[in-house]
């Protein structure tokens, strides 16, 4: 009777200890893997959402993944990527890589995958006291060489002097202004740099004579303060059918007429879609990550459905999804 009674104490004993062990387990929860992507700052909106449906998505008991984003000018992106002293392995940004950095990377034994993940309108935007409401391409050429200087050079206004505002310095923006539409050359206009798209809105809405160039994610109805929670994102990027968007309306969207059309066009996705809005540009997802690494279920993830629909829903044109495509009955929009 007392060795029966010595081994239920024992068994008792072993048990209480196996249900520590299991408490102490559960204490330590989920496996964190962490990583960092560098992206070209007029995309931050865009990444932003990303990342947020990704960790969302990611998630489960055992494990939690945290992407860090830095956003810098473009160049800056390719320098993080092409050195060999930090751990970039992901950047996003408005080009392809080069040649010669290609065979930089392969040099160090690094393969680089690069992806369009969607198409970027640049858009035009002026404060609401402005009368302007279209603007052609070669309107927009004089402006950026300087042979137009003043509103009231295009139309009939009180306001005077055009002054432009990029996002930063350095910005992809205005080597897209400079290269794309000036023809390689210098812009002459009056140039202002603030320090990020928000704050390009902040400004046109505050300034009546301003002018402000700027990537069309940060336009949509989500600048008016609107949070959707992850879990809303998540349950709209998996959903069948499409996102129409509206733009802000603490600024206004000038209507951009190509050079060989006399209509004028906002950037709407299914404008940007069939070419009719003249002012876009790729964006790129560059990585040298390996196979069963957090930055390649990112780019795995953004590349995927899933991910380009949520770039949609930010009104940029993903590469892969076809825009449900718009009736507006005003002409010009």
């Amino acid at each position: 009777m007392k060795l029966k009674g010595i081994s239920l104490i024992l068994l008792g004993a072993l048990a209480l200890s196996g249900c520590g062990k299991k408490s102490n387990a559960e204490k330590a929860g989920p496996k964190i893997s962490k990583t960092q992507v560098v992206c070209d700052a007029s995309f931050e909106n865009i990444i932003d959402q990303e990342i947020d449906v990704f960790e969302y998505t990611y998630a489960t008991p055992k494990r939690q993944a945290y992407i860090i984003p830095y956003y810098l000018p473009q160049q800056q992106c390719f320098d993080s990527l092409l050195n060999p002293d930090n751990g970039i392995r992901t950047i996003i940004a408005a080009r392809r890589l080069t040649k010669d950095e290609k065979i930089r990377l392969k040099n160090r034994k690094r393969r680089p995958r690069e992806q369009r993940i969607a198409v970027d309108a640049v858009a035009l935007i002026v404060n609401n006291e402005n009368p302007q409401s279209v603007i052609s391409m070669q309107e927009l050429r004089d402006i950026l060489s300087g042979r137009i200087t003043s509103w009231q050079d295009m139309w009939p206004t009180k306001l005077d002097s055009i002054r432009l505002v990029f996002d930063q310095n350095g910005s992809s923006l205005y080597q897209f202004m400079r290269d794309s539409i000036n023809g390689g050359q210098p812009l002459a206009a009056k140039i202002y740099a603030e320090n990020s798209s928000r704050e390009v809105f902040d400004a046109v809405s505050r300034r009546p004579n301003t002018l402000g160039v700027i990537g069309v994610s940060w336009i949509t109805t989500d600048m008016n303060g609107s949070v959707i929670s992850r879990e809303e994102m998540r349950e709209r990027s998996t959903a069948n059918d499409t996102t129409s968007l509206g733009f802000s309306d603490r600024i206004k969207v000038l209507a951009v007429s190509g050079d060989d059309s006399p209509e004028a066009y906002k950037p709407y996705q299914a404008y940007i879609y069939d070419g009719r809005y003249p002012l876009f540009r790729s964006i790129y997802m560059i990585s040298t990550s390996v196979g069963g690494s957090l930055d390649n279920a990112f780019y795995a993830f953004v590349t995927g459905m899933q991910g380009q629909k949520v770039i949609q829903m930010t009104g940029v044109l993903p590469a892969t999804i076809q825009p449900r495509m718009v009736n507006v009955s005003v002409s010009g929009e």
